[in-house]
């Protein structure tokens, strides 16, 4: 798979507003990541008429959900460029219903994430959720009501995929991936992987075995996210700011990014490699056996044990996640959750690069 990084040119959200009103209404193509910063502008004021959004990356184009018939708020969505859809849930009666399901379903290997595509919760449940334990998640969907939430089941198990961008070992020989290099607050090197390899060990050598280079300064797992800041022991390390692709290749990181629902993005791991998919929920809830976490990106990409804290990224070197875990494996495909990378940085102090 070809993903070499392209720049692509593509109409302003802003753009001038000259012409007739039929120009003016029509949808833009955009990038994902400025449909996702014409969603930033356009969530705040919809207010309660706001049902959640997402990204068509066949069309290029931002889809905004709306409850209701007030045609001012119609008007103003596809005078930014967007498509205005009529829908049943408004996005704060999806998150109350995601709230409800906190409290009455957290059951280790359940997950869930606002799916915008269909207006509704997508609760997710492995093979160990059965008897009971399945009863009780199931109830709890219905109790939602209609159409505001549903289930399905997933062939794998959810659980982090520890085990080992490139591969990075513990001292105990655990086997991870580094996701993004990154420089601290006080200008050290460093790099982002996922929390719960860290909290295996604080050092990590190149090779299994190897003599330590990096220390573990900050983790968090499970609760609040799924990310570590680890620095290298040697302050004259160099720390490229890129991607190993493999076979000689390498995608230069410019940046961190939000995720859109329906966005391209590929994963880099040390366990499987170079894979794609899509984005296709945001803010899910993943309750491992080690614990609940939250605030993860889900997507179809596929991942196995090793892949951990490796890189999820855009073709034109948008950096957006780190594998936390999933179900299922590259041949049967499966469900992934990653830490945003924006999140982790700001709880970190450091930046790309």
């Amino acid at each position: 798979m070809g993903i070499a990084a392209a720049a692509v040119l593509l109409p302003n959200a802003n753009a001038s507003q000259s012409g007739s009103e039929d120009e003016r209404t029509a949808p833009r193509k955009l990038s994902a990541a400025s449909a996702a910063d014409l969603l930033q502008q356009l969530g705040r004021q919809l207010g309660e008429s706001y049902g959640g959004a997402y990204y068509d990356a066949s069309k290029q184009q931002l889809i905004v959900n709306i409850v209701g018939d007030d045609n001012d708020v119609e008007i103003e969505v596809k005078r930014a460029g967007a498509v205005a859809r009529s829908v049943q849930n408004s996005f704060s009666t999806l998150k109350s219903a995601t709230r409800t399901l906190s409290s009455e379903a957290t059951v280790p290997g359940t997950a869930w994430a606002i799916d915008p595509r269909n207006n509704q919760i997508l609760v997710t449940a492995d093979r160990t959720v059965t008897g009971e334990r399945w009863n009780t998640v199931e109830s709890a969907v219905e109790s939602l009501g209609d159409g505001v939430a549903r289930i399905q089941k997933s062939k794998g198990e959810f659980k982090p995929l520890l085990e080992g961008g490139d591969a990075i070992f513990s001292n105990g020989g655990a086997r991870c991936s580094l996701g993004f290099n990154v420089t601290t607050q006080d200008g050290q090197s460093g790099f982002l992987t996922a929390g719960h390899c860290t909290a295996a060990s604080e050092q990590w050598s190149e090779q299994q075995g190897g003599q330590p280079v990096a220390t573990a300064q900050e983790s968090v797992f499970p609760g609040e996210g799924d990310f570590a800041l680890v620095t290298y022991d040697d302050p004259n390390t160099e720390a490229p700011s890129a991607v190993d692709l493999g076979d000689g290749r390498a995608l230069e990181i410019g940046q961190a990014a939000d995720a859109a629902v329906g966005q391209e993005v590929f994963r880099m791991g040390s366990t499987t490699g170079l894979n794609g998919g899509q984005v296709t929920g945001l803010n899910a809830t993943v309750n491992y056996a080690e614990g609940t976490v939250t605030g993860l990106i889900q997507t179809n990409v596929c991942a196995e044990p090793g892949d951990s804290g490796g890189a999820l990224f855009t073709r034109d070197g948008n950096a957006i996640g780190l594998t936390s875990g999933g179900s299922g494996d590259c041949t049967s495909g499966g469900e992934t959750f990653f830490q945003p990378v924006t999140t982790a940085l700001e709880a970190v102090g450091a930046q790309i690069g």
